[in-house]
């Protein structure tokens, strides 16, 4: 087992909200520890169908990316800051225009039609 499933295996999970209360190919937005966290909930992606990243755009620093539109760039889901438009990844949170930037990321779960992410 990799170090990685092992931290996910021992990580905390938390529940942020229902199944149902997601919205195909589109964001929500949950708190999560004080923190703003958006879901993007992909069911006919290839591989991954749920995204949690930080909602917080630090170009604008507005809480805005969970508004943001989904799209596909050189083969990479990206979301599209609603502001300034700058593409972050969705797997790591990594902003394509600005290297230097990138929002959190959270591991995330679907777990019996409830969605969780874990803590740290």
């Amino acid at each position: 087992m990799s170090q990685a499933t092992t931290q996910r295996n021992l990580a905390t999970w938390t529940q942020v909200c229902r199944e149902q209360d997601l919205v195909s190919n589109s964001g929500v937005v949950v708190w999560l520890d004080g923190a703003q966290v958006a879901l993007f909930y992909l069911p006919g992606a290839q591989a991954q169908t749920l995204y949690a990243i930080d909602n917080h755009d630090p170009q604008s620093g507005a809480n805005v990316i969970g508004r943001g539109l989904i799209g596909s760039i050189k083969g990479d889901l990206v979301v599209a800051a609603p502001i300034y438009k700058q593409h972050y990844r969705l797997a790591d949170g990594q902003c394509l225009e600005a290297p230097e930037q990138r929002l959190r990321v959270w591991p995330v779960r679907l777990n019996g039609g409830v969605v969780e992410l874990a803590l740290d």
